[in-house]
């Protein structure tokens, strides 16, 4: 099995170098799940669990292909490391992506080397994977009633940077006027009233730590429309994003996975997926 390997691995284009700025151009760029199964089989050295045992909540998003904006999403609970996962909403809620689909994300997981590039800044694609959840932002005094994640309110010097130069690159700053307000904060600001960002919960996307270029402002947030995608977020009806919110235990380790769906259905076993 392993010379076979060998020998179909000089066909197949991996992009792991890909630069900051490039876009992959091997024909097999966007094939999906049996390229995965291929390396599941292969390569098993990323062939390992993706959800720690400490996880008992997971947010899954599974897209038609590679190019898809669109996605279904659905919440899974388990009681414990040996439960089995159960569903949340009766049914799944519809989702918007990016406007160009999705690439590879760096999160906690081990991207499989079947062709997709990483995910790059202003590429319009939300990263795939596995990925911790990080602060909830948003305008109101309050987060919806019930909830438990911590909240952090938007006030008018709070900026969320995507310029990848800055030493603040994907990062949430609040900065103090009286020292002086930088030439960056008016285009990095977060306070738009802007009613998609009613509420900001952020994809831990890119920020362990943060490398320069490869994709920042990740968030699940509200759609602009139904059929309006994002450039790179996971949005969503407000009241599918409240109900959402309500839900998240910090106490349950909650992760969340987006795949196209026969990637998914690759990856599933092996990295341990509802």
């Amino acid at each position: 099995m392993i010379s076979l390997a060998k020998r179909l691995l000089p066909w197949i284009q991996c992009h792991d170098n890909t630069q900051v700025g490039e876009t992959a151009s091997h024909p097999l760029y966007f094939s999906t799940g049996w390229l995965t199964a291929l390396f599941l089989i292969f390569t098993p050295w990323f062939a390992t669990a993706q959800i720690g045992s400490s996880v008992r909540q997971v947010i899954v998003a599974q897209a038609s292909d590679w190019n898809s904006n669109t996605a279904t999403l659905q919440a899974y609970q388990r009681e414990s490391a040996r439960a089995s996962w159960q569903p949340v909403f009766a049914q799944p809620v519809p989702v918007l992506l990016g406007r160009a689909g999705l690439a590879w994300g760096r999160g906690v997981f081990n991207p499989p080397r079947n062709g997709v590039s990483m995910k790059v800044e202003k590429d319009w694609r939300a990263p795939a994977g596995v990925f911790q959840l990080g602060s909830l932002f948003g305008y109101a005094s309050r987060p919806p009633s019930g909830t438990r994640w911590p909240y952090i309110q938007v006030g008018p010097w709070d900026a969320y940077v995507d310029d990848s130069k800055s030493p603040y690159y994907n990062q949430h700053v609040r900065i103090d006027p009286r020292k002086g307000v930088p030439p960056w904060f008016e285009k990095q600001r977060m306070r738009l009233g802007d009613a998609a960002y009613k509420w900001m919960l952020e994809i831990r996307h890119n920020q362990g730590p943060a490398a320069p270029g490869y994709g920042s402002a990740i968030f699940f947030h509200v759609r602009r429309g139904p059929t309006k995608p994002s450039a790179g977020c996971t949005t969503m009806a407000v009241e599918n994003l409240e109900k959402l919110i309500r839900w998240l235990d910090p106490q349950a380790s909650p992760h969340y996975v987006l795949l196209p769906k026969a990637d998914y259905q690759a990856l599933r076993g092996p990295w341990r997926l509802p």
